[in-house]
């Protein structure tokens, strides 16, 4: 499924990015602890934290990650969004609980996208 479908379906707010959303999206992972979702995620995963800070960036990059989905209505500081618009990393806001969005995107995909 494609990003852009994602967005709409769970009614996210795209905060950067939004030339990616025509991406496929291969599955998700849950996690707020930065070294388990590098050690867990995989390329193309969209991944759903609470965090906000710079540093979700660099692991989004790193493991080629779909974009992020920053829940609770979180929102991410000015220095975050430099760094997604920069990398090209797309950043989405959710109301919702993770819980609730991890259920609502594996409904969605599934559990292999």
């Amino acid at each position: 499924m494609k990003l852009k479908e994602i967005t709409e379906k769970l009614q996210l707010k795209v905060l950067t990015a939004r030339d990616k959303l025509e991406a496929k999206v291969s599955g998700g992972y849950t996690g707020d602890l930065l070294s388990d979702v590098m050690a867990n995620s995989k390329e193309g995963n969209l991944w759903i934290t609470l965090q906000t800070h710079q540093n979700i960036i660099a692991v989004a990059k790193l493991k080629d990650l779909a974009g992020i989905i920053i829940v609770n209505n979180r929102q991410p500081d000015e220095e975050t969004l430099k760094k997604a618009k920069d990398e090209n990393i797309p950043i989405m806001i959710s109301q919702g609980m993770a819980f609730e969005i991890s259920g609502k995107l594996y409904e969605l995909i599934g559990s292999k996208g």
